[in-house]
């Protein structure tokens, strides 16, 4: 970009002294984080991928030629049965809802350099020497797009352009002066364009927007947040949560409920929880865990966005329905 002086005010974005992962490959999404992590791995013949993952994730499988084997997980969120690397085959592994940390330094010490960890809901987790990472920062802060990977292995020797994201910021800018479900169309568009995207450096502006962020602030709300709900709730909650101390950030508190329509009752309250992961319902056995997790799994918001007051809410709406 050639050099430009005057003409109109840009955005006041303040970069920090410092930032999460500066030493990563800035890319331009998760799912990219991870394909430059294989690009990068040589004389790759298989990969082991979770059932239990977001589709963007499976479909590297078609885009990459890779043979790609599946396993399953257990209701700890822990793979179901030992896994036996083979010559140049590789285990993709998943933090689920950033908890489990302290699982993955197990699997990094038993796996090294066949691991590639997928911290997308995980950004406040170190990356491990050793192993490969990838990020997905716009799954924790109001970022359009944006991935960071780690990798063990040389850099991909090719010249990569910069990805463009001024027009993937409109269901920011609708949520501000119109509310989330104005911008909840254009959010969705924004989710489809990022997929159809081949793999490119992180944007200019996402960067930027990036590196102004104040990630201690955004990791302690959402600690606080957490630490809220499981106070008031892990004596109900099916699923076993991790001691708080063996993980750095959550991205939502994972609550499991007998019913099923709890997440449609909290929804008309106000209180919009995602499905981990929708598509799993319709590619898995009936009665496998994955389903049974897809189902069951309320995943209550406690982001930066919100503190005491917003938990409380929540927390009156689950004892409501289920009281």
């Amino acid at each position: 970009m050639e050099r430009e002086i005057g003409g109109y005010l840009n955005l006041e974005l303040s970069p920090k002294a410092s930032s999460l992962h500066q030493a990563g490959f800035f890319v331009n999404s998760g799912r990219h984080a991870i394909e430059y992590c294989i690009r990068t791995i040589p004389n790759m013949k298989k990969i082991w991928l979770p059932y239990f993952t977001c589709r963007v994730v499976s479909v590297l499988e078609q885009k990459m030629g890779i043979q790609v084997e599946r396993y399953h997980i257990n209701r700890n969120l822990e793979i179901a049965d030992e896994i036996i690397l083979g010559d140049n085959e590789y285990l993709l592994v998943t933090n689920y809802f950033g908890i489990k940390d302290a699982y993955i330094d197990k699997l990094a010490k038993k796996y090294g350099n066949r691991l590639i960890i997928d911290n997308a809901h995980a950004l406040f987790k170190s990356h491990i020497p050793g192993t490969m990472t990838a990020y997905s920062p716009r799954k924790v802060v109001g970022i359009p797009d944006g991935g960071i990977a780690f990798t063990c292995f040389p850099s991909l020797d090719v010249k990569l352009e910069y990805d463009m994201s001024y027009d993937r910021c409109s269901a920011f800018i609708k949520r501000y002066d119109l509310g989330s479900a104005a911008g909840y169309a254009d959010s969705k568009e924004c989710n489809k364009a990022i997929e159809k995207q081949p793999l490119k450096k992180m944007s200019r502006f996402t960067s930027a927007l990036y590196n102004s962020i104040d990630f201690d602030r955004v990791k302690a709300i959402r600690r606080n947040n957490f630490r809220l709900l499981h106070d008031h709730l892990c004596f109900r909650n099916a699923f076993k949560i991790p001691e708080m101390g063996s993980f750095e950030c959550p991205l939502i508190y994972p609550y499991i409920s007998k019913d099923e329509k709890l997440k449609d009752f909290l929804i008309s309250n106000g209180i919009f929880v995602a499905t981990y992961w929708p598509f799993v319902i319709d590619n898995c056995h009936p009665d496998s865990v994955e389903v049974d997790l897809a189902r069951h799994i309320v995943a209550l918001p406690i982001d930066q966005r919100y503190g005491e007051e917003e938990m409380n809410f929540i927390i009156e709406k689950v004892d409501e329905y289920e009281r």
